[in-house]
């Protein structure tokens, strides 16, 4: 059964830095997207990040550009988000999903609806 599982949220203040972690099981990551969504209460879910497991091309939010860097290990089945500078309003919970079918659309890879496999989300906190 695939799963995914976050970790590596917390409490950070404003400019410091945290590193997510999303270990898939279940699947190998060899022909997906996956990416970083996330969620503020009262608000829409949004499209953080994405990286094909593939080769290894990325997309970011423009909200997060020069902040967070994706990457995937494919050997521990495992992809992360390093977010550095972080802000108040990158306050939220955090997914990382899964999705093959737009493996290779770049163009739906911060649409979270496009998403079919879901972890349960870790909350990330930035505030002094």
């Amino acid at each position: 059964q695939l799963q995914l599982v976050e970790s590596g949220g917390g409490l950070v203040q404003p400019g410091g830095s945290l590193r997510l972690s999303c270990a898939a099981s279940g699947f190998t990551l060899d022909y997906y997207a996956i990416g970083w969504f996330r969620q503020a209460p009262g608000k829409e879910r949004e499209g953080v990040s994405c990286i094909s497991t593939s080769n290894g091309i990325t997309k970011y939010a423009d909200s997060v550009k020069g902040r967070f860097t994706i990457s995937r290990d494919n050997a521990k089945n495992t992809v992360y988000l390093q977010m550095n500078s972080l802000k108040p309003e990158d306050t939220g919970v955090y997914y990382c999903a899964a999705s093959s079918s737009v493996a290779w659309d770049r163009a739906k890879w911060l649409v979270w609806r496009e998403f079919n496999y879901w972890g349960s989300g870790t909350q990330v906190t930035v505030a002094s």
